[in-house]
């Protein structure tokens, strides 16, 4: 079942929004539990596991999805087939490699953590990355046929089995933080086994078109493969790389002269951070859809439609992510103290600045995330893997500066990603958006949809005094009646779908 880029956007976002609603529940009760000091240990785990799982969950997918969609746009289904076996082999060794390289440097990781207790909670996440290898490669196979239903479906899956568990366990061991916190990770490999399951239950329904795993598997090397998803990969992992280090170096950096520096860094990673990313999150699915749809038009040679279609990707994730920013920005201790109730006082009034500073990274990493995968759909994966380490070498150095100074303290760490993302923006559009009519254009969606955010904001003024979720309604509002008055967008941009798409292959004789 193919949808168009739309679709297999709203999809993957309501799939990513279920996913999200559902890891806020979980966050939430799981923060208030195990405290600042719980948080900040299982913060200090889950940035590793964020790198593995970053490799396998947005660098195969989206190598993979490039690869199927060129394939499928010139009718191969032989080969598109072939993709999926073929990954499968090669990235359940690389994701077992993984899982043991996790296992066996728990003990290193902890102790450059300067917490020693969290090898199990280390150990505990391993598994974990082998299911995330072998999941990514189902989603990505159909990500490039553009179907999208299973990767939301997955998502779902992964969240429910996650907070069920997580939960369970955390209330069970309420008395023993640690042993909460080891049980709580456990789940996440739990979570991710389930997700593998159900996507491989949907791959076996496509025995009933041709049997699937029939395929030979020489139709494609594996050395195609890499060449395509290893800058995928590079790209997608230099990031929560950083945030591995941000949990080195904010830890020992802050703790020169402050007694809760794990409890600042879980303040900042596992709220401040988590809550900043939702609306990233929410743009992803423009990132998952965009690759199929631009690749299938660099398979063509069509370059001047493939920029069409990233500067409309790039205006539907401004359209998203500014609105969402604005109001992080204006009214971030009416958020956090709604979402995160137990941590009140000095701790409550940090969490809302770092929400206040960190709210325009919601933008600038949404941005990124859209414009690396429209490179990687025009075949230019290395153009995002060089600008992702560009901004991670800023950020590093930047942090390493900042966090010495005990009057701005982890502060410094939201600031160096303001400025991170910044850079890898700079360079992704320099690369993804050439044409001047086209850079004009993009300056111009970034100042409208500002000025309908900021007076989206100022109207829920008043309602935020009464509660935040009437200011939030109040903002949706009004920024939802703003954009059909300015229309945001043209009934031509809203009716793009796959069937025009798809009848323009067959009039160029790329399908059968």
């Amino acid at each position: 079942m193919k949808q168009n880029f739309l679709k297999g956007a709203v999809i993957v976002s309501a799939g990513g929004i279920a996913a999200k609603i559902l890891g806020a529940f979980y966050r939430i009760p799981l923060t208030n539990i195990l405290g600042g000091e719980g948080m900040g240990v299982y913060q200090m785990v889950y940035p590793l596991y964020c790198l593995l799982l970053t490799v396998s969950a947005t660098g195969i997918p989206s190598g993979l999805a490039r690869i199927v969609s060129a394939a499928e746009s010139r009718g191969d289904a032989a080969k598109s087939r072939a993709v999926l076996l073929k990954s499968l082999f090669l990235f359940a060794g690389i994701g077992l490699c993984g899982s043991a390289l996790m296992f066996l440097l728990a003990p290193f990781l902890s102790a450059a953590q300067g917490e020693i207790a969290a090898v199990s909670a280390y150990r505990a996440l391993a598994p974990g990355v082998f299911f995330v290898s072998v999941l990514s490669c189902f989603r990505g196979w159909f990500q490039g046929k553009s179907n999208f239903l299973p990767t939301a479906f997955s998502e779902i899956c992964e969240q429910a089995v996650k907070v069920a568990l997580g939960l369970f366990f955390a209330r069970l061991y309420r008395g023993e933080p640690l042993r909460a916190v080891v049980w709580a990770l456990a789940s996440v490999s739990l979570s991710e086994l389930a997700a593998c399951l159900l996507l491989a239950f949907l791959a076996w329904g496509e025995r009933a078109r041709r049997p699937l795993f029939r395929e030979r598997a020489h139709l494609l090397r594996a050395k195609q493969l890499l060449r395509v998803t290893v800058p995928v990969t590079v790209a997608a992992g230099l990031l929560p790389l950083s945030n591995l280090l941000d949990s080195i170096l904010i830890v020992r950096l802050v703790g020169a002269y402050s007694p809760d520096a794990t409890a600042l860094y879980g303040l900042y990673a596992g709220a401040a951070a988590t809550l900043v990313n939702l609306p990233v999150s929410v743009c992803y699915g423009i990132a998952a859809a965009i690759i199929p749809a631009v690749s299938a038009c660099q398979a063509q040679g069509l370059q001047e439609k493939a920029e069409e279609r990233t500067l409309f990707a790039f205006k539907c994730t401004l359209f998203l992510s500014l609105p969402a920013a604005a109001f992080l920005f204006a009214f971030p201790a009416g958020v956090t103290s709604f979402l995160f109730p137990s941590v009140a006082g000095q701790e409550g009034q940090t969490l809302a600045s770092l929400v206040r500073v960190l709210s325009l990274t919601a933008v600038l990493l949404s941005c990124v995330q859209t414009l690396a995968a429209c490179l990687t759909g025009r075949g230019k994966p290395k153009a995002a893997a060089l600008a992702m380490t560009v901004a991670v070498l800023f950020k590093l150095v930047a942090e390493s500066v900042l966090l010495r100074f005990e009057q701005i303290s982890v502060l410094g760490a939201a600031y160096a990603a303001i400025g991170c993302y910044f850079v890898a923006l700079a360079f992704d559009l320099l690369y993804s958006i050439r044409e001047t009519k086209n850079r004009i254009a993009a300056l111009g969606l970034f100042f409208k949809f500002s000025a309908m955010s900021v007076l989206s904001v100022l109207c829920a003024l008043a309602a935020a005094r009464v509660h935040v979720l009437l200011a939030l309604g109040t903002a949706a509002l009004v920024y939802l009646a703003l954009s059909v008055l300015l229309r945001a967008f043209s009934a031509q941009e809203l009716q793009w779908s796959g069937r025009k798409h798809h009848a323009h292959h067959r009039r160029a004789g790329l399908q059968p």
